[in-house]
């Protein structure tokens, strides 16, 4: 994302999402280099490995890590969903501190925000009741173990769509685009990712798209940020973590997913977000490798989750929790990333 504006938004031309994942049919066509292959036999351990290596070669191709497997009607009820089932509950790792994306409501006691919401949706297409799911919270350095472990069946936690995560995860379609900017004091001169954080102590979770850009890590643009402006990297397990430290004055700034900061901003109005956006961040369900049937149905119940314009469930959630804070840009009319499909 570049400026201000919000891409993937509505009539922005979006970018849509996921990622190469295993396949759990006989045959299901995959492409390389040297064009349509088949997917090997055996169980989803060697799917889940398959996929990885075809996961890396999509991004060596040129193409966008924002590839996910179509919906298509007879591949979406396979051994992921039937495990999902049998336990009688879908097991969902998110955030309890990112408000108004996944933050436990001070009213009510229980999780909410635009990330939930998903949730619940995917609960009901599976089991005709939102409520059969089970939050777990994870932290952002964990979310990929959590997922390869089957500790959780996805993670649903503003989750980035990138070239590095691909090789060990499964995306689903991207249903939200943002961009890492930066968060800082009003009153703190700096303007942005700039010269303006020259010595300066700049807070991020680990883990994150935003440590790699700051530490030059995979999945970052260029250079550090070490390198570039000479500021200091501080990590925390959580994003929250950020603000506080800003607040106690042991960081200058926060280096995060501008849709994550403006809840931060929200929350404290002695914080602003400056300057632009530095990179595109489309946020996906991450799942396992080898529960490709899982990742179809989930591609099902996010393009029915889209359906109906300003009148569909991903309006009314983002109209309940983003709206204020996340306008869309002048001109266009908010709305899911269009999804790309293999």
């Amino acid at each position: 994302m570049t400026g201000s504006s919000w891409r993937g938004w509505g009539g922005v031309g979006a970018m849509a999402a996921a990622c190469s994942l295993a396949l759990a049919a006989a045959l299901v066509p995959l492409r390389d280099s040297g064009g349509p292959v088949a997917a090997p036999p055996g169980g989803p351990l060697t799917q889940a490995r398959y996929a990885s290596t075809e996961a890396a070669q999509t991004c060596a191709n040129g193409l966008p890590p924002e590839l996910s497997l179509r919906p298509d009607s007879g591949t979406m009820d396979g051994p992921a969903v039937a495990r999902i089932k049998k336990q009688g509950r879908l097991k969902v790792g998110v955030d309890q501190n990112s408000y108004l994306w996944g933050f436990r409501d001070p009213a009510t006691g229980q999780l909410a925000g635009f990330d939930i919401d998903i949730a619940h949706a995917i609960a009901k297409d599976i089991f005709g009741d939102p409520n059969k799911v089970q939050f777990l919270t994870v932290p952002t350095s964990q979310r990929i173990q959590k997922i390869q472990n089957h500790d959780v069946d996805m993670v649903v936690r503003t989750m980035t769509i990138n070239c590095d995560r691909i090789k060990d995860v499964a995306f689903s379609t991207a249903y939200f685009t943002a961009g890492q900017q930066v968060l800082a004091p009003k009153n703190s001169g700096i303007k942005g990712y700039d010269d303006t954080l020259r010595g300066k102590t700049v807070c991020t979770a680990s883990g994150s798209t935003g440590e790699a850009e700051l530490k030059g890590g995979p999945g970052s643009t260029g250079e550090s940020g070490e390198q570039k402006f000479g500021l200091k990297v501080l990590t925390v397990p959580n994003q929250l973590d950020c603000l506080v430290r800003l607040q106690l004055g042991q960081a200058d700034a926060v280096f995060t997913d501008n849709a994550l900061a403006a809840g931060q901003a929200a929350q404290d109005p002695t914080v602003s977000l400056v300057g632009s956006a530095v990179t595109d961040e489309p946020y996906g369900v991450a799942m396992n490798l080898g529960d490709s049937d899982l990742v179809r149905r989930v591609n099902k119940v996010l393009a029915d989750y889209a359906a109906g314009g300003l009148k569909s469930e991903w309006n009314k959630s983002y109209n309940r929790w983003l709206a204020a804070d996340l306008p869309a840009a002048p001109g266009t009319t908010p709305g899911p990333p269009a999804p790309k499909y293999k």
